[in-house]
């Protein structure tokens, strides 16, 4: 395996790993999440008074063509900003790897072999077992058969491990800039009045879920959710929208419809944590029994069912969802920056970061 260029271990792990990809999302047409940005302040994207062109002499600006394209234009800026940097990361180590070998009198190969390849651990039975027992439920079928493919890419993993600490050494002692700037932040404006609250509700950062009570996506993402609120008590708040998917979980519906008027009695997150756990049922008796656990007043619930209001505020949720392009739940906002499908911790706190340094 040549460990000479970043942009082939890349390769590597994708070919070694694309069996385990996994949809995060419920009906989504993607499985990528829109990248967060890792620029040092976060930049709104109102655009420039850039003039595009004129019709009968009144301008069409850069701003007004931003406003329209809204997240669409987003993503795709995001997309080609993330692999301009991968290909100046991959850049960078190249040359630094080319000037260290120039520097010892070697090649660039021998130099790889002498402080990458020689310095990786070989791969074990007991790695790919333990790889396999966190990983069955997105191995599908029998794992034996994808023994090799586990190998090389544990294998792989290591070596671009190792290779890009031996860079990460080299890139200390040189002298590099980057001026590849981040584009700008698009900010979706997602109306919350009235939307239930969890956590401090003046809390400078704001996320908001957009959710099917039977995605078990959305099911899976709540102790995240939970760990966030109390890792940032009093910076963090959690606001609930309803973005049911009737096609894929036909009764879903009902229960937001239930779960509003749940918070109209003020016991939405009761209700709320007791459907997640309940999993995918919203019949009568169901329903009747989580009412009762979240300790719901049932006629004033009957009542408030059969008046309607609760399908037309689920129905604004969800025109207000597919408005913001949300094609899959779970779907997030983290004050207005897009999160697609049951994201790791991690992905949250980049933004959260982000967003209170640049609060300060």
């Amino acid at each position: 395996m040549r460990l000479t260029g970043a942009g082939v271990n890349r390769n590597v792990l994708f070919a070694a790993g694309c069996f385990m990809v996994a949809v995060s999302a419920c009906g989504s047409t993607s499985s990528a999440p829109a990248p967060a940005q890792k620029s040092g302040t976060a930049r709104a994207a109102a655009g420039s008074d850039e003039v595009l062109a004129t019709v009968e002499g009144e301008p069409i600006t850069d701003g007004q063509v931003r406003k329209a394209l809204g997240q669409n234009l987003s993503k795709l800026e995001e997309q080609a900003y993330e692999l301009k940097k991968q290909q100046v990361e991959d850049l960078i180590a190249e040359k630094l790897l080319s000037a260290e070998a120039a520097r010892r009198g070697t090649t660039v190969d021998a130099l790889v072999e002498q402080e990458v390849t020689a310095h990786v651990a070989p791969v074990t039975d007991s790695d790919i077992a333990a790889f396999v027992a966190a990983n069955r439920s997105r191995i599908p079928g029998d794992p034996a058969q994808f023994t090799g493919q586990i190998r090389n890419y544990l294998g792989a993993q290591r070596s671009a491990s190792q290779r890009q600490t031996f860079v990460n050494t080299l890139r200390a002692k040189a002298k590099v800039e980057v001026h590849l700037e981040a584009p700008p932040v698009f900010r979706a404006a997602v109306v919350t009045d009235g939307a239930p609250v969890r956590g401090d509700v003046k809390a400078p950062i704001t996320i908001v879920e957009f959710s099917d009570f039977h995605c078990p996506f959305c099911r899976t993402v709540q102790p995240t959710l939970t760990q966030l609120l109390a890792k940032y008590r009093g910076q963090v708040r959690l606001v609930y929208k309803h973005l049911p998917l009737d096609s894929l979980h036909p009764q879903a519906r009902r229960a937001s419809e239930a779960a509003w008027c749940a918070n109209e009695q003020g016991r939405f997150w009761e209700f709320h944590d007791r459907v997640y756990a309940a999993g995918p049922d919203a019949s009568d008796a169901a329903l009747g029994k989580l009412a009762a656990e979240a300790s719901l007043d049932r006629a004033a619930l009957d009542t408030c069912l059969a008046s309607g209001k609760a399908t037309a505020a689920i129905q604004k949720d969800v025109d207000e969802g597919t408005g913001h392009g949300i094609n899959g739940t779970p779907g997030f906002f983290v004050n207005g920056r897009f999160l697609s499908g049951n994201q790791p911790m991690a992905a949250f706190e980049n933004i959260i970061q982000e967003e209170l340094k640049a609060d300060q």
